[in-house]
């Protein structure tokens, strides 16, 4: 005979309900679910509802129903990236972390646990990581850091031009930032499909990303030993030759903290920009008539689809007032940068290009806004450049309907690309690089700045290249038109 206690345990499993049902998209209260199908399904409507439903601040629950407010609003947003005083990134300040209810096994552990990193830190500790942060980017040539960019996105599309089609998101958009990046950083060694994945699984928030992240890290530890032994032009040896003396495990951390954020951010930008290039009425318009350029289509996107939609976090220092919400001393607040992007107090009309304007929370804001998002302006421009000159009548395969996304907390991208193109032959072997042809420039400005050489670089070299016309040589039909509105575009008419 059943115990009466498990009669009742298995009428409650009866009568809960199903996993898709849209209850489960509301915990206690009926506050709303960051996580979990329904708010991973459609990110953007669900934060309409709550701004509709809360205002420019609004109560939401965390993986494990932790509670947390969500920041809806644009000048919301700023005002607590601006004020550390009452919005601290240290996450320590956490009364769940506190409690107990983060610990080392939950999902948001990799991505919210305290570490010794500039992006974690307030007033003296952050100046001094942040110091040697920008510092050792500094040290790069702009123009060298594209070099690297452009050789690794031929060599991409060399390994598929010459079948016709590809997966723009797995073949492209993903290795891409990453080949760049563990160049810079002096760990090409290390470069695999699975540190590309591992990378992207751990800002997840799955049942997994506990062990990404120590995939991560043993990498990244393997690289500052190396680096110990053998220094070179290179990120993390700069890192451990800063004035700053930063620790081994401050090294790596920041290692990761560089590589993890460049990476997401930019696979999500190249994707998300090809795929406004390939299916946007708006865009495709303002190719033809000569009215956008390839920075002003990464912009745009910046300003859409931002790589993040939201990130993890802030905590109040103190009981304060947001948005008429009352916030207690160690809330949890996460920023909603797609959000604040399309809030009407400074979009009144999203279809409006923003062409020119950076004032988007793409890259968040204040004294902890990206320090690297050049860079990744960089290899996402450099690279769709390099794409569409080797490929200048790459179109769509699919329906633009038949496109999906996956989402987390942090971030939404494209699961595939599928696209097809005239195939090509790949380009011959490239001959060595002459002696001396590090992406090292000492004393020079960051990676904006001047060239290697000291003088500013020219127009001609900031501008794309201009696409090579269809193999075929025709120039009419809607095929001619769309490589003629490609020349317009790389050359900025």
């Amino acid at each position: 005979m059943t115990p009466p206690d498990e009669h009742s345990r298995a009428d409650t499993a009866q009568a809960g309900p199903p996993p898709q049902c849209p209850a489960h998209a509301y915990g206690d209260g009926g506050v709303t679910r960051l996580y979990g199908p329904a708010a991973e399904d459609d990110p953007m409507g669900l934060y309409e509802q709550l701004r509709e439903r809360h205002g420019a601040v609004a109560p939401v629950l965390l993986s494990g129903d932790v509670p947390a407010w969500l920041v809806l609003g644009y000048r919301e947003n700023l005002d607590v990236t601006r004020t550390p005083s009452r919005f601290s990134r240290d996450s320590r300040v956490w009364r769940a972390m506190r409690e107990g209810r983060i610990g080392p096994e939950h999902p948001l552990a990799p991505i919210a646990t305290w570490q010794p990193i500039c992006s974690m830190a307030d007033g003296q500790a952050h100046e001094r990581w942040r110091g040697a942060i920008n510092d050792s980017i500094a040290r790069f040539d702009r123009r060298g850091v594209r070099r690297h960019i452009t050789r690794f996105a031929n060599e991409l599309v060399d390994e598929f031009c010459a079948t016709g089609g590809a997966d723009l998101v797995h073949a492209f958009a993903e290795p891409l930032p990453m080949m760049v990046m563990t160049q810079l950083l002096g760990m090409h060694e290390e470069y695999s499909p699975e540190l590309v994945q591992s990378a992207r699984d751990m800002i997840k928030g799955t049942d997994t990303a506990v062990r990404s992240n120590a995939f991560v890290q043993a990498a990244l530890r393997r690289t500052v030993e190396r680096k110990h032994r053998e220094p070179g032009p290179d990120f993390t040896s700069w890192l451990l030759e800063h004035e700053s003396k930063l620790s081994d495990e401050e090294v790596q951390q920041h290692l990761r903290l560089v590589l993890i954020a460049a990476f997401e951010t930019t696979a999500n930008l190249i994707a998300n920009t090809l795929r406004m290039v390939l299916t946007d009425p708006r865009c495709r318009a303002n190719l033809a008539g000569g009215h956008m350029t390839l920075p002003d289509a990464v912009e745009q996107t910046l300003w859409d689809e931002p790589p993040f939609i939201t990130i993890l976090g802030r905590w109040a220092t103190q009981d304060t007032e947001l948005a008429g919400h009352r916030i207690r001393a160690g809330d949890a607040l996460v920023l909603g940068l797609a959000a604040a992007n399309v809030d009407t107090a400074i979009r009144p009309d999203p279809t409006t290009p923003v062409h020119g304007n950076r004032s988007h929370l793409a890259f968040s804001g204040g004294a902890h806004e990206c320090p690297g998002q050049d860079i990744g302006r960089a290899i996402a421009d450099t690279g769709i450049d390099a794409l569409m000159t080797r490929l200048p009548d790459v179109r769509l395969a699919v329906a633009e309907t038949d496109l999906s996304w996956q989402s987390s907390l942090m971030s939404r991208h494209l699961t595939a690309l599928p696209v097809h193109f005239t195939a090509t032959a790949p380009q011959p072997a490239a001959p060595p690089a002459p002696e001396g042809g590090s992406p090292e420039r000492e004393g020079a400005g960051g990676v904006g700045g001047s060239d290697g050489s000291g003088g500013q670089t020219s127009a001609a070299e900031r501008s794309p290249r201009v696409p090579a016309p269809p193999a075929d040589g025709s120039s009419s039909g809607a095929r001619g038109a769309w490589w003629r509105s490609l020349v317009r575009w790389f050359r900025g008419e």
